[in-house]
């Protein structure tokens, strides 16, 4: 599955915030917007760190794009929502 498809299935499920609000899945995000991905059990918060100029990027460069703020793994069922 390509992952724009998987990320617009994420958003309209409800699994994906952006500052603490259900996202759309053409959010536009800027740099210190915070990102909570909710998949199966696990929480992952990162931080937007800087926006490329180019929608190419390396994979090298990508992990200068984001920072890992915490990652959770949580008890209840994935299925439910919050």
């Amino acid at each position: 599955m390509p992952r724009r498809s998987l990320a617009q299935q994420l958003c309209d499920a409800g699994y994906v915030k952006v500052n603490g609000l259900p996202a759309k899945s053409g959010k536009e995000l800027k740099p210190a917007d915070t990102i909570e991905l909710r998949r199966r059990n696990l929480l992952l918060t990162v931080k937007i760190s800087k926006i490329p100029a180019n929608k190419q990027v390396s994979r090298n460069d990508a992990a200068d794009l984001y920072e890992v703020v915490s990652e959770e793994t949580l008890s209840d069922s994935p299925f439910e929502s919050e």
